[in-house]
C-alpha cells in the first residue's frame, strides 16, 4: 500500500540537512566536465520527511535542487505518542536494507549518519537502527524512507483486517 504524497505548502517549518555534497566528473572530448551531487533531506520533526538529490555545476544550486525534490517526494511517517515508530520493520532499496526497532522512552536516536537525519527530520526520538548490506548514502536514506514509509499504525492495521484497535493490540 503506497501513501500519498504531501504537499509541501500545507506543512509548516521546514527544515533541511545536506547528507553529502559529490564532486562527479564526467570525461568530455576537451577534458573533464565537473559537477555537484547534493543529497538532501527535508522534514518539519512533525511526521512529514523527504529527500531529493539535486545536481548542478554550483554547489548551492545542487543543494536547492535537491531541496526541491525532497519536498516534492515528501510522505507521512507513523510515530507514536513518545516519538517511537509503531513497529520494528526491515526498510531496503537495492542493496542497503536498515532494521528499524521501537524503543522505549529515553533511548533518543541510535542510528548511523544518513539515517540519523532523516529519523530526525521526520521527528522520531526513540529509536534504535542497524545499517545492513550497502554503505552507500544515498540507498541507505531511500531504504529508510522506504521502511518509514510502509509502517503502519494500529488503527490502519485495524481498519484493514476489520477488526478493533484492541484486537490488534492484543
Amino acid at each position: 500500500m503506497k501513501k500519498d504524497r504531501i504537499d509541501p505548502n500545507t506543512l509548516g517549518e521546514l527544515t533541511s540537512t545536506v547528507v553529502t555534497i559529490k564532486r562527479v566528473s564526467k570525461t568530455v572530448k576537451g577534458g573533464r566536465h565537473q559537477r555537484f551531487t547534493a543529497l538532501v533531506v527535508v522534514g518539519d520533526k512533525q511526521g512529514h520527511v523527504g529527500f531529493g538529490l539535486g545536481k548542478a555545476v554550483e554547489i548551492p544550486e545542487a543543494i536547492r535542487k535537491g531541496e526541491e525534490a525532497a519536498k516534492k517526494s515528501m510522505i507521512t511517517v507513523a510515530v507514536t505518542e513518545i516519538g517511537s515508530i509503531p513497529h520494528d520493520f526491515l526498510g531496503q532499496f537495492g542493496s542497503a536494507s536498515i532494521l528499524l526497532k521501537a524503543a522505549p522512552e529515553g533511548t533518543g536516536v541510535i542510528a548511523g549518519g544518513p539515517a540519523r537525519a532523516v529519523l530526525d527530520l521526520a521527528g522520531i526520538r526513540n529509536i534504535r537502527t542497524k545499517s545492513l548490506g550497502s554503505n552507500n548514502k544515498n540507498n541507505v536514506v531511500a531504504a529508510t524512507f522506504a521502511g518509514l514509509s510502509a509502517l503502519k499504525t494500529p488503527e490502519e492495521v485495524a481498519a484493514v483486517r476489520g477488526k478493533t484497535v484492541a484486537e490488534i493490540l492484543k
